[in-house]
């Protein structure tokens, strides 16, 4: 009879006998297969899980159950916090439901490309980065509209004047639309700030100065 952990298999009539570490290495491979483990909870049901008995846990010190009603404020708050972070891994930053979008150049009056570009070059000497970020995407805006790629527009958002541009300067209208979301980002405040957000507007606002549009052509179909 065999030793425990073994394995008799008949095989033609003569016995074969497995050794233990044999047995124990292949009932292991064996469990690992992955039909055994189609339907585990994925790893975010199993954070939320872990959350929920933390959070009933928390509740049930807030009611009394053998704990300091500030030890379970305590385990409440520390829950919670663990929640947000969670949610905010999860799923982001979170993003305004609503803004007041008051176009590219907001409240301030007529100026020139040179002037923003001048206030720009100001703002970024002194590391105020979200400043010359504005004014850097102003005077690429003010540019287009000096050089009648644009008609001059109150209230002209930064993502309607980059579909327009685009038209016109098409090798660029890729970059300009990632200008305009990094604009808006950074004017919104759902990004912070910094140097190569300014640096990639200064170095499109200098390309597309060298840049000769694409004219559309002639209504009777001539080039």
């Amino acid at each position: 009879m065999p030793a425990w952990g073994e394995i008799v298999v008949l095989a033609a009539g003569a016995p074969v006998t497995t050794p233990r570490d044999a047995a124990r290495d292949a009932a292991r491979d064996e469990l690992v297969n992955a039909d055994y483990h189609r339907h585990d909870p994925s790893i975010q049901q199993r954070i939320f899980d872990w959350i929920m008995e933390r959070v009933d846990d928390a509740l049930g010190a807030l009611a009394g159950g053998g704990t300091s009603g500030t030890t379970g404020l305590v385990l409440f708050l520390v829950v919670a916090a663990v929640i947000g972070a969670a949610l905010w891994w999860r799923l982001g930053a979170p993003r305004r439901a609503a803004r007041t979008d008051l176009g590219v150049f907001g409240g301030t009056g007529p100026r020139s490309a040179a002037e923003h570009r001048a206030d720009a070059e100001r703002h970024a000497a002194a590391g105020r980065w979200a400043e010359a970020v504005r004014e850097q995407m102003r005077a690429l805006v003010r540019g287009l509209e000096e050089r009648t790629l644009l008609d001059p527009r109150p209230g002209r958002t930064a993502d309607e004047a980059a579909a327009e541009a685009g038209r016109a300067l098409p090798g660029h209208a890729a970059a300009l639309t990632a200008a305009a979301r990094t604009f808006d980002d950074i004017a919104y405040g759902e990004r912070t700030a910094d140097q190569a957000a300014y640096q990639l507007l200064r170095d499109l606002d200098r390309a597309l100065e060298r840049t000769r549009p694409v004219l559309a052509p002639a209504a009777g179909g001539a080039a």
